[in-house]
């Protein structure tokens, strides 16, 4: 029953992440009409470098677009099971992205945050968890700890969830009026520590379940149970 309820929820925040992101990426198109400054632009301004800032703007909104569905379609074990050669390229082409493009752009974004020193931190906070956990996945991959590999994909999808999960919070805090700076530091921060600790905490909790994915896993070695995940990679190469 649990591993159903897991199964059933993976299902429907995948599809929530993916509706957010489109939704987001539509309502971002403006960014890239050369005839027109969009409002969250005009409110930037000035700036010391506004080409810059925007040319940031735009590739983060372009890598965001692309990473965050990415990494919700690299979580299908249905899709690693049946289809091992894409997850392996698809995960390749995540991390490039995310790394270097959305991590870099993020973070010089984050310097002319809204909030002041607390948004920026808050963002960089986010942007550094995302590249350290990103670079942790893809070295654990390397080395055949899909155990590992997986807790730190979590995390690297739990970071790109919060431009969803923030502007949902912060559109519920507006709808009771509630004071707009803290307002915006609270949708900010509150997904990013909390999506990071449920990761954690979901990790902790599942590690004892026969999930799905345990099927496809080898015999327990010294320092645990590695999944036979390294088998499908291995049968991609």
């Amino acid at each position: 029953m649990r591993v159903t309820a897991v199964s059933v929820g993976k299902v429907l925040g995948g599809a929530v992440l993916l509706l957010g992101s489109a939704v987001i990426t539509a309502a971002s198109l403006g960014y890239f009409d050369p005839e027109e400054l969009a409002p969250f632009v005009i409110e930037k301004l000035p700036l010391p470098n506004e080409a810059l800032w925007l040319f940031a703007l735009k590739v983060h909104v372009a890598a965001a677009a692309f990473a965050l569905p990415a990494c919700v379609a690299l979580q299908s074990t249905w899709a690693l099971k049946r289809f091992p050669r894409a997850h392996r390229w698809l995960g390749r082409a995540a991390g490039v992205v995310v790394v270097f493009a959305l991590a870099p752009s993020g973070f010089y974004l984050s310097l002319f945050a809204k909030g002041g020193l607390p948004g920026t931190v808050g963002f960089m906070l986010s942007g550094a968890i995302v590249v350290a956990a990103m670079v942790a996945a893809v070295t654990t991959a390397r080395a055949r700890r899909f155990a590992a590999h997986r807790r730190f994909t979590w995390h690297v999808l739990a970071q790109l969830s919060v431009a969803v999960s923030s502007r949902l919070m912060l559109y519920a805090l507006d709808a009771v009026d509630a004071d707009p700076e803290p307002a915006y530091l609270v949708s900010l921060w509150l997904p990013v520590v909390g999506s990071a600790l449920a990761v954690e905490l979901f990790h902790r909790r599942l590690r004892p379940l026969s999930l799905p994915w345990r099927n496809h896993e080898a015999p327990a070695v010294s320092r645990g149970v590695e999944p036979r995940r390294a088998e499908l990679f291995a049968g991609a190469r």
